[in-house]
C-alpha cells in the first residue's frame, strides 16, 4: 500500500471515529465507480450521508475543505446516483465533508454537515 494510500486509510478511520462519536452509523467506504470514489457513506439518523475526506499536512495552500471544486463536487454526486442505483435509500440524502489537518504532530478534524449543495441532486 502506498505512503498516500495508507494516509488516506488513516484519514478515512479517523472520520469514521468522528462521525460515529456523533450517533453516525457506518455503512460503507471505498465505494467505487465510473465516477469516482465515495470516501464513506453513514447514517445519521434516517438520512443517508455521503462523507467526502480530505486530508492535509498543511494549510499553505489553503484548507482541506477549500479543496473540493466545483468538479469534484460533480463527481460526488454522480458517484453517490450510482450508489442510490444499487442500494436504494427512500430517506434524506445529504454530502458532508470531514477536514483533517496533520502537522507537526497535531491532528485537528472538522466535521461540515451539508457542504456541498444539493438542491439539484437527482
Amino acid at each position: 500500500m502506498t505512503n498516500r494510500r495508507t494516509q488516506g486509510s488513516q484519514g478515512e478511520a479517523l472520520a469514521r471515529t468522528l462521525l460515529e462519536t456523533k450517533g453516525f452509523r457506518f455503512v460503507g467506504s471505498n465505494y467505487y465507480c465510473r465516477w469516482g470514489e465515495l470516501d464513506l457513506i453513514m447514517l445519521d439518523q434516517n438520512t443517508l450521508v455521503f462523507v467526502e475526506v480530505r486530508m492535509r499536512r498543511s494549510e499553505r495552500f489553503g484548507t482541506a475543505m477549500e479543496s473540493i471544486t466545483r468538479t469534484k463536487q460533480s463527481r460526488l454526486m454522480r458517484s453517490a446516483q450510482d450508489y442510490l442505483l444499487h442500494h436504494p435509500h427512500a430517506g434524506p440524502l445529504r454530502f458532508d465533508v470531514v477536514g483533517i489537518l496533520m502537522a507537526a504532530g497535531m491532528t485537528r478534524t472538522q466535521h461540515l454537515e451539508n457542504a456541498i449543495e444539493s438542491s439539484s441532486f437527482m
